[in-house]
């Protein structure tokens, strides 16, 4: 992404951001600087705490896009919209999960296949880094990557990777219409919630959550239905991925951190 966006003339600033995961990890932020000066990109490095725990990989990425903040753009290709579309149908995230990452300036990239990066980078003399967390099987993302797409290319004989994105833009055609009703409500309101249809109203609390939290996945069915009975005034708080719960004061939803 660093190379194109610079030859297609963009003003690029990269950022660098170190998790502080393993041992090693500050010497990556000098192949990155070394990457930019070569390209013309301004370069910039973060670092930031996340203690090991619950939800780790979530909470490394809540915490990686705290830093970037919501205007960055990410370089996930097919390969990763693919990856989602799965993830998210076992989290069960319904029509909006299976429509996976909108495409758009934020996923320059999301057009091409992971094997088209590589090329790009062995044409450059451009040698990738190898964070060795991307074959931690802890990590539903790296199960899902090196097992069961595999897997299920191998029960397909094919490659399903643009079938599944291809399920991915035909689900985000269908929620379009749910998410435009959603979009004239106020997801902090629970009078509003209340009185839209059940499937707008967790339309509306699910983009809302997603935006608040910068998560690149959306919400699982079960989240969302128990925000929900916090809206109907059924219970007084409902846990969320990424380490938040939301919470009812005076008819409006906050999003919180939750307790440790």
């Amino acid at each position: 992404m660093l190379v194109l966006a610079c030859r297609a003339g963009c003003d690029v600033e990269v950022v660098h951001v170190d998790h502080g995961q393993r041992p090693n990890s500050a010497h990556d932020a000098l192949v990155v600087e070394a990457a930019s000066d070569r390209f013309g990109a301004r370069f910039s490095a973060e670092s930031v705490v996340v203690v090991p725990g619950a939800n780790l990989e979530a909470r490394l990425r809540a915490a990686r896009y705290g830093v970037l903040g919501s205007d960055a753009a990410t370089a996930h290709t097919l390969d990763d919209q693919a990856e989602t579309v799965l993830i998210n149908l076992m989290r069960g995230a319904g029509l909006a999960g299976l429509g996976a990452m909108r495409p758009g300036v934020r996923r320059p990239l999301l057009g091409l296949r992971r094997r088209d990066t590589e090329e790009i980078c062995a044409n450059l003399d451009l040698q990738p880094l190898h964070d060795p967390a991307n074959d931690d099987p802890r990590f539903v993302r790296n199960r899902v990557r090196h097992e069961l797409i595999p897997t299920m290319n191998a029960i397909a004989g094919r490659d399903v990777v643009p079938l599944l994105c291809r399920t991915a833009e035909i689900s985000r055609s269908a929620a379009q219409l749910v998410e435009e009703m959603a979009s004239s409500l106020d997801a902090t309101d629970t009078a509003q919630l209340r009185a839209a249809p059940r499937p707008v109203a967790a339309a509306a609390v699910q983009r809302w959550i997603s935006d608040q939290t910068g998560t690149e996945h959306a919400v699982g069915h079960a989240a969302i239905e128990r925000v929900l009975r916090v809206v109907a005034g059924e219970v007084v708080a409902a846990e969320v991925p990424g380490g938040h719960r939301i919470a009812r004061s005076n008819h409006r939803l906050e999003l919180q951190r939750s307790p440790k």
